[in-house]
């Protein structure tokens, strides 16, 4: 036995290359994130110079940081956070909470329907969202959710991935747990919130950053449902500057790139961990 694991164990230079691919992948995908940061610190000369330079000269001392107060001013991108914010924050709570009750169902719950009604999420899920934006803006119209926030937030309360996500997760929770908690007069409800919730936390934790960072990043369905500019998200106020709007300045749209993305990876490396766990819960029993 030990033999076999030696021969199935890889090499010390195996191990070494294959650290050196991951880390140049990263790198690259990191290029455009860099590129973006110190193009929005140069002046519009630098930008659109014939011989481009990642950093921009005069290093750090003669960086152009008015060009974020710029932007900010600019394009009233305060107005535009705070629409964002909000958005983004009640669907990732609201749609944390009906994803996992209706994975819940699905995961630990015996009813008429239970696997077609499986099976329609799984094809729902094979289709574009894209698909689904004419319906939901006609029902939209029906109940007056134009121009609004119920807009940006009703039509992603639940999501097929979401409770897929959560049906995976809810899965591996033992039966045993469930038995106990009916035995000791646990309701349905109070099952899914003092067993299966701690359970799940991880999993949560990595549903609400996908949820959070998918709504923070919409741009096609707030153009379609939003008129008014006092209700406009941060990914149009990004293309109305990369459409000359406000500028025809490249580090002044570059610092309003800067600015959206910034929260997004700030809220993954302060949950990191929670997203790791979260997709090796999901991946346990399917």
């Amino acid at each position: 036995m030990s033999q076999r694991h030696s021969i199935l164990r890889p090499s010390a230079l195996s191990q070494w290359l294959i650290h050196i691919a991951v880390y140049a992948i990263a790198l690259t995908m990191l290029v455009p994130f860099a590129w973006m940061i110190t193009t929005s610190l140069k002046t519009r000369g630098e930008a659109i110079s014939t011989t481009p330079t990642l950093l921009p000269p005069g290093w750090p001392w003669e960086w152009q940081w008015g060009n974020y107060s710029q932007a900010w001013a600019t394009a009233n991108l305060g107005r535009y956070y705070i629409n964002s914010t909000v958005v983004a924050v009640v669907v990732t709570l609201l749609a944390g909470i009906h994803n996992a009750l209706a994975g819940f169902a699905l995961a630990k719950m015996r009813f008429a329907g239970r696997q077609p009604a499986f099976t329609m999420l799984l094809l729902v899920m094979m289709l574009p969202v894209q698909v689904s934006f004419i319906f939901a803006y006609v029902i939209c119209g029906w109940l007056g959710y134009v121009d609004n926030y119920q807009a940006l937030i009703v039509p992603f309360l639940a999501s097929a991935f979401g409770i897929f996500y959560m049906r995976q997760a809810i899965t591996s929770v033992p039966d045993d747990l469930l038995d106990a908690g009916r035995i000791d007069g646990f309701s349905d409800f109070e099952i899914f919130a003092y067993i299966i919730v701690p359970s799940i936390k991880p999993a949560l934790a990595a549903l609400a950053i996908f949820t959070f960072i998918a709504s923070w990043n919409s741009f096609f369905w707030p153009l379609i449902v939003i008129d008014s500019n006092d209700l406009a998200t941060l990914p149009l106020a990004v293309a109305s500057l990369s459409n000359q709007y406000y500028t025809d300045s490249w580090p002044v749209q570059m610092a309003a790139a800067t600015i959206i993305t910034l929260p997004l990876i700030v809220i993954f490396l302060l949950f990191q961990r929670a997203f790791v766990e979260g997709i090796t819960l999901t991946g346990i029993k399917g």
